[in-house]
């Protein structure tokens, strides 16, 4: 017999037509190929560049000018903008403000949002299957309807609330006895206004990040909780070794976004503190450029703090990248699934 058996290992050493050209073939471009690219590549690309990248470039060229915004006339001067920035006492303090808004909002934020979606996706009955606590559909109703009023009229509504004279906060407080309250200016003072500022803007978005959170908890294998209630983990346990892992890509994509929103913290602060605080103790990047731009015309000038804005937003996200990696981002659900099985070979389960 002239038949021959090919046999995997034989195939693989069989010269493929890229080894005996020593280029692979580059495939026909056919209308078909080339339509895909331009439907699929080339028409989102040509947006991109247009709209996200040419705007930055050319925010970088006015960055350079002293144009007024209102002329035609301008002079190019170089980076004196940038220099002039850093020199500047009030830009310098809305930088240390929008950073300390950055290290606070979102921790507290996602602090409060993860622990109203454990409550309510996790709080349930200790025994029989793993579930959330009655009535969990109001209490997400409830946590997001602060989101869904705008933002605007959020800090307006509590400019009001904390309102020396006839503000509610004031009112309350006082009504419990506590006379150095009456007619306390919480946003007048500046060892309070950061804070009420900060607490707003935590008001505002809590729930909307828990909706999130219960969305992407709802999401994780339920064999996993079985598995950790088997072993004997308590709620707190389950929730550092399971639902955090599991969770992890959500809560950073959140952070930053909440990182970004803290930087910029126009529309709050806007509405609460508009002339930037006391002694500029809320000013923000944004604010300030603002005030730059439309009432002192100087459009280039704002326009360099507009870039040194984005460059501090990018480095932000480039930073929450690198943490999320450096801790092991990627590995932490397969860590997630075999944790318990490493208990229940190793120690003995004791509800924690």
């Amino acid at each position: 017999m002239g038949d021959t058996i090919t046999t995997p290992k034989a195939a693989s050493r069989r010269s493929t037509p890229a080894a005996r050209g020593g280029r692979p073939r580059r495939r026909k471009l056919t209308f078909d190929r080339v339509t895909f690219f331009l439907a699929f590549l080339g028409i989102p690309l040509t947006v991109f560049v247009l709209f996200v990248l040419y705007p930055f470039v050319q925010a970088i060229y006015w960055a350079m000018t002293d144009w007024s915004g209102y002329s035609s006339d301008y002079n190019f001067v170089g980076l004196d903008n940038f220099t002039k920035m850093f020199e500047d006492d009030v830009f310098l303090k809305a930088l240390r403000n929008v950073a300390l808004l950055a290290a606070f909002v979102p921790l507290v934020t996602l602090s409060l949002s993860l622990g109203v979606a454990v409550a309510i996706t996790l709080g349930g009955p200790s025994k029989g299957p793993v579930r959330g606590i009655g009535g969990a559909s109001f209490y997400r109703v409830i946590s997001f309807f602060p989101y869904v009023v705008p933002a605007i009229i959020v800090g307006l509504i509590w400019a009001q609330m904390f309102d020396p004279n006839a503000g509610l906060i004031n009112g309350f407080l006082t009504s419990l006895g506590l006379d150095g309250f009456d007619a306390f200016a919480w946003l007048g003072e500046e060892s309070t206004a950061m804070p009420a500022l900060m607490f707003v803007f935590v008001w505002g978005l809590v729930g909307f990040y828990a909706v999130l959170f219960i969305a992407a908890i709802k999401g994780v294998p339920a064999e996993l909780y079985e598995a950790a209630r088997i072993d004997g983990a308590g709620r707190f346990r389950m929730t550092i070794s399971v639902t955090l892992p599991s969770i992890r890509d959500s809560v950073q994509t959140a952070y930053i976004y909440l990182g970004i929103a803290a930087l910029d913290a126009f529309v709050f602060v806007q509405a609460l503190l508009p002339n930037g605080g006391p002694n500029n103790s809320t000013l923000t990047i944004s604010q300030h450029l603002f005030t730059t731009a439309f009432r002192k015309g100087q459009f280039g000038y704002a326009t360099a703090m507009g870039v040194v804005l984005a460059v501090v937003t990018l480095v932000f996200a480039a930073l929450v990248f690198t943490v999320n990696r450096l801790t092991g981002g990627g590995e932490e659900k397969s860590s997630a699934r075999g944790f318990f099985k490493g208990r229940r070979a190793g120690a003995k389960g004791g509800a924690l």
